[in-house]
């Protein structure tokens, strides 16, 4: 089963930007936590930490796509290294204005000026499409890949982030996240062998992706994919907290994320039949009905099975969308066209995130469950819908 993943890394460079990925995406996983860590430990006001990691993930959506043709027009390090300075400098911002307990406005405009960066998963996946053009079965395994190397850092990286936060200073984790962030990214670049050319001309002249109406609704599929994640993140740490094992509920979510992993590994090392059209429409399916369950569950030991379980279909569905997100555009918009899915994926989590809060403090946990599973089955309409059009769109898709 590993072999199609072990072939990946004859691919001349890819072992080089590979690591230079998994370490700036394990810095990019800790962030969100970090800030918060920070914040409430400085502070002790979960409210304004909750605000400034919101604020943060806001700029981070609202430049993806920007900075995705930036990089179309000017080539990967060429854009990620003037940005890997700019963040260095607003992260040393960010931790003098904790440490010296600088006005709460303060940290929004330095936390929110250091999320405008390159990410380093997004490039990675570019380079893929560029590395495996006409080879979708390669491709295929490689944006699995992909996804796993996600889910490990989404698992990994909050624990060190919260350990360094709680065991060394409010700010360690924050530190340690701007430091794995700014060398990944680096290692990540200087694989030059690897790096897709630039489209200066088309880039600059092209219309953007945001008018592709195909993009735009892979865009919103994954909207309302990611309300799933960040939905249920906060939900299952109130159930957990209402059930009195507050403790236990980043072992309740790993089980999410290692169920997501799983099916990331088996999905990638088979051949995907038929269009991506369709698979993303089974997808989405499948991610509705794994999902409907959790509002059955009503202790800890069901729901750890059953979200388990749900995480089986998340991953397929988020490597369709990537796919399609590189498919359906020419190749000197492909960075824009995943900035703009990935935008899509984070301004979810933050409204999951917002919209399952809201509906804990009003109704409790058990409640709350209904908005991933809404959600999952608002992606699934749409995914349907969208068939006829994405199926049209893509026909390099029907390999």
């Amino acid at each position: 089963m590993l072999s199609p993943y072990r072939s990946l890394l004859a691919v001349p460079g890819a072992r080089r930007f590979l690591i230079g990925s998994v370490v700036g995406r394990l810095g990019g996983a800790m962030f969100g936590v970090a800030v918060v860590a920070m914040i409430s430990g400085r502070r002790g006001s979960f409210s304004l930490a909750g605000a400034v990691s919101a604020g943060g993930l806001v700029v981070l959506a609202l430049t993806a796509s920007p900075i995705g043709r930036l990089v179309d027009r000017f080539g990967q390090r060429r854009v990620a290294v003037p940005l890997a300075v700019w963040a260095v400098v607003w992260d040393v911002a960010v931790v003098v204005a904790s440490m010296l307990d600088a006005p709460a406005w303060v940290l929004f405009a330095t936390y929110g000026l250091s999320a405008i960066v390159t990410e380093t998963a997004s490039l990675s996946r570019t380079r893929w499409a560029y590395l495996l053009a006409g080879q979708p079965d390669r491709l295929h395994t490689a944006m699995s890949l992909e996804q796993v190397l996600d889910e490990c850092a989404f698992v990994v990286g909050p624990v060190i982030a919260i350990l360094l936060a709680t065991s060394v200073l409010p700010e360690a984790g924050f530190i340690a996240a701007a430091l794995l962030y700014v060398v990944g990214s680096l290692v990540f670049v200087s694989a030059r062998d690897s790096e897709p050319k630039p489209h200066p001309h088309r880039a600059a002249d092209g219309r953007g992706v945001a008018r592709n109406p195909a993009v735009v609704v892979v865009a919103i599929v994954m909207v309302l994919t990611g309300g799933v994640f960040g939905s249920n993140e906060v939900v299952t740490l109130a159930f957990c907290g209402e059930h009195g094992h507050k403790d236990l509920s980043g072992v309740v979510l790993a089980l999410f994320a290692l169920g997501s992993g799983t099916s990331a590994v088996i999905f990638g090392a088979r051949e995907l039949g038929g269009s991506l059209a369709r698979a993303l429409s089974l997808g989405t399916a499948a991610m509705c009905v794994l999902e409907v369950p959790v509002l059955l569950a009503h202790n800890l030991v069901v729901l750890a099975a059953v979200l388990l379980v749900a995480g089986l279909a998340t991953a397929p569905t988020l490597i369709t969308s990537m796919k399609l997100s590189q498919l359906l555009v020419p190749a000197h918009q492909v960075n824009e066209s995943v900035g703009l899915v990935f935008t899509g994926v984070v301004i979810g989590v933050a409204a999951g995130s917002a919209i399952g809060g809201s509906v804990v403090q009003r109704w409790g946990a058990d409640t709350a469950y209904l908005v991933p599973v809404v959600s999952a089955a608002g992606a699934a309409l749409l995914a349907a819908l969208a068939f006829p059009l994405l199926r049209r769109a893509s026909p390099a898709a029907s390999q």
